[in-house]
């Protein structure tokens, strides 16, 4: 059952006053410091909203998570408190996928609310969308909220989605970083924005689909794989990357049953550490006759650096790259 067989649900937006619940889908709360905790605690008070953790957030095993069971049952409280209006990841990590077979849809489908995460957490967000059409978020952690300074924009799109009804038109940000700001919160880099990528120009109208690249391959042949038909997919990958994997998982992407329907492609920005720039990316994408004739622009805002966009999963979006400007309405 893909998403195509549901009608998609949008949840109510956030107001002031409603309540944010975190879990920990993957890496476990324990992993992050007090001082990540603190600012993210008193950013998201700052915006009129009350937190609450899930019963086992600090639960940690061997592999920084906890037990299946514990994330599941987590996560269907969450959806099932009716004063719970959103749900953030704490953070990524490795095993969201796990818990796919234990997911309650009809619980989930009939409780919708935001679902925010990115990185690990699109195995939840896509699947929670192809197996009952409700709308998810690819957008910052609890986590991400814990920087202090430069989050500035990272706060703006998430309001801007969050809060508000409106299409937003998403430009590129005037600068951005991908350092290690979890260790050092006064000592940042901070780069300017040579702005977006465009590798092939057009125009497209779609359902916003994706997320982290690997992550969302894991779910290829599953019933949890959202349908591609008619979508602008957006990918992205982080350090673990190269430009020879991201190559190889965009081609296996690729061969997916509904690609050919596939309107646009999005890429956010890729880590220094992956060694990818305009050039080799342009090669990779030129060198698959698949992706011929459908806009695609790179370098975006949302991946594994920052600030990062906050994307409907399911969504509908509108892409204009031509002539060297690229406009991107996503509603």
């Amino acid at each position: 059952m893909t998403s195509a067989q549901h009608p998609p649900i949008i949840p109510k937006r956030l107001s002031a006053g409603d309540e944010v619940r975190v879990i920990a889908p993957s890496t476990s709360l324990s992993f992050l410091n007090h001082q990540v905790r603190e600012i993210a605690d008193e950013r998201l008070a700052s915006m009129g909203l009350s937190l609450s953790f899930g019963e086992h957030v600090n639960e940690c095993d061997d592999f920084d998570s906890s037990t299946i069971q514990s994330r599941v049952d987590d996560l269907h409280r969450a959806f099932l408190d009716p004063k719970v209006g959103a749900i953030l990841s704490v953070i990524g990590g490795y095993n969201a996928n796990q818990l796919l077979p234990y997911l309650d849809w009809h619980l989930i489908a009939a409780n919708p609310k935001i679902f925010c995460g990115y990185s690990d957490i699109t195995a939840l967000s896509c699947a929670i969308h192809a197996r009952t059409g409700l709308v998810t978020y690819s957008g910052p952690h609890y986590s991400s909220f814990g920087m202090a300074k430069h989050a500035e924009q990272t706060i703006q799109w998430f309001t801007s989605v969050m809060f508000g009804t409106d299409p937003q038109d998403i430009k590129p940000a005037p600068t951005w970083s991908d350092d290690h700001w979890f260790d050092d919160q006064e000592n940042r880099d901070i780069r300017d924005n040579d702005g977006y990528w465009i590798l092939s120009e057009g125009q497209a109208e779609g359902t916003l689909l994706g997320g982290n690249l690997c992550t969302l391959n894991l779910l290829q042949g599953t019933e949890f794989m959202p349908d591609l038909g008619g979508s602008i997919v957006f990918i992205e990958d982080d350090y673990e990357s190269h430009p020879a994997t991201f190559d190889r998982d965009l081609t296996s992407l690729i061969q997916q049953p509904g690609f050919d329907q596939v309107v646009g492609i999005l890429i956010g920005r890729f880590q220094i550490q992956v060694e990818m720039n305009r050039e080799k990316l342009a090669q990779i994408i030129a060198s698959k006759r698949e992706l011929q004739g459908i806009p695609i622009v790179a370098n975006m805002d949302f991946g594994h650096t920052f600030p990062i966009m906050t994307l409907p999963v399911g969504g509908m979006a509108t892409l204009d790259a031509q002539k060297g400007r690229v406009g991107l309405c996503v509603n």
